[in-house]
């Protein structure tokens, strides 16, 4: 197993939450430098695109109807009403109709081509027909329901920036212009993997002293959904052989790795004891949950290490990996608002304390004690409730700041 790369000491003072998530940032920076790759359009919702993209073509690509109704010219309708014999019938994707005849019209269908001659579309609900005349109830004006060509975009005009995260709106829009690939980022890659004797996978029956692992399967969703790309979720024992040959498999293909667990100060630290030897800093936040925290480099591959409570390590997720990741991916920043506590609240003094809450109106409520232990609870949760460090009580209606989870 190989090592590299120094993080900082591994002792000292419990750090500020600020000040973890900087070495956090600053560990990540690099990541922003990744290689741009061409991918099918069916395949880039949440890619962030590598380039400028322009228009190769006008918008629409040709003056169409924007009605079901009938091409006139106003001219022939500018007095009301008035009847005029039927030329014939345009539906959308026909092309070669015959110009329409001076003083007559042509059934129109909203998206098909206007014929040359009509400079005006009366919607249908304006005219009644026998099939061979219709009948204009009311007068258009030159222009009306026709829908010109680039009116939407000009060809060779900006459509959609680099940098941007393509959600469903742009790629409709880069679609629309018949773009069949795009220039994107490679996603950030990332490898979870999960320590501890005591867990085991879903599915089997618990020993004594046995729990489920809920950390890798919950750590690979965060990272989905903030435009990371699992590539691995791989679990170790306690051992550190072991855990060093998963943690070489998992930087030999991840841009970062997340581990769960071993980090704190007991007896059987295997994320600690391996790879403070390598350069590893840990040690504890001054926040609660999610004290203990670690960070190294694994062969040229940051780790970032999170406790093993289950509400530990999301809350150290959504705190320290989450803003810088998403940020990675071109996502907007993480909402946060100002609330009003609907329920008194106690906080341990020089420790930022994240508790669960749920929004209520324009007011949240505690979902469940500061416990690390109480995922089952954080199910119930929309918001983390972020204290300051120097509050140790808060009556109900006192404004807090909330972040979304």
């Amino acid at each position: 197993m190989s090592g590299g790369g120094r993080t900082g000491p591994s002792t000292g003072p419990a750090r500020s939450v600020d000040e973890h998530l900087g070495r956090v940032e600053e560990l990540l920076r690099p990541l922003a430098i990744r290689d741009v790759e061409d991918v099918a359009m069916a395949d880039v919702l949440g890619r962030r695109l590598a380039r400028d993209v322009h228009a190769p073509l006008d918008l629409p690509v040709f003056r169409n109807s924007g009605m079901d109704g009938y091409a006139v010219r106003a001219a022939s309708v500018s007095v009301t009403p008035v009847t005029l014999p039927l030329a014939g019938v345009v539906a959308a994707g026909q092309a070669g109709r015959a110009p329409l005849p001076p003083g007559g019209a042509m059934k129109v269908m909203t998206g098909a081509p206007i014929p040359a001659g009509a400079d005006c579309v009366v919607p249908v609900e304006d005219t009644h027909t026998d099939g061979r005349t219709v009948t204009i109830e009311r007068g258009r004006k030159a222009g009306d329901f026709v829908r010109e060509p680039g009116v939407d975009v000009r060809s060779g005009e900006l459509l959609v920036s680099a940098g941007t995260a393509l959600g469903p709106r742009h790629i409709a829009a880069l679609a629309a212009v018949g773009l069949p690939r795009l220039p994107v980022f490679r996603r950030v890659r990332a490898a979870v993997l999960t320590t501890g004797d005591e867990l085991m996978p879903a599915g089997v029956s618990l020993g004594p002293g046995q729990i489920y692992n809920s950390n890798g399967i919950a750590l690979a969703a965060a990272l989905t959904a903030n435009g990371v790309e699992v590539v691995s979720v791989e679990h170790s024992r306690d051992d550190p052989a072991e855990f060093g040959d998963r943690l070489s498999a998992a930087t030999a293909r991840a841009d970062v790795v997340f581990t769960s667990g071993g980090v704190s100060k007991g007896d059987f630290e295997v994320v600690k004891d391996v790879l403070s030897t390598r350069g590893g800093a840990f040690g504890s936040v001054a926040m609660q949950p999610g004290g203990p925290q670690g960070l190294s480099v694994f062969d040229d591959v940051p780790v970032l290490s999170f406790p093993g409570n289950p509400v530990s390590t999301m809350v150290s997720f959504e705190v320290f990996a989450r803003p810088v990741l998403r940020e990675l991916a071109g996502l907007p920043p993480v909402p946060t608002r100002d609330v009003a506590l609907r329920d008194p609240v106690r906080s341990p003094a020089g420790r930022r304390q994240f508790l669960r809450g749920r929004l209520d109106g324009d007011g949240v409520r505690l979902v469940s004690g500061p416990g690390s232990h109480l995922v089952a609870a954080m199910a119930h949760a929309d918001v983390l409730i972020d204290l300051a460090p120097e509050i140790t009580e808060l009556a109900a209606g006192s404004i807090v700041r909330v972040r979304e989870l």
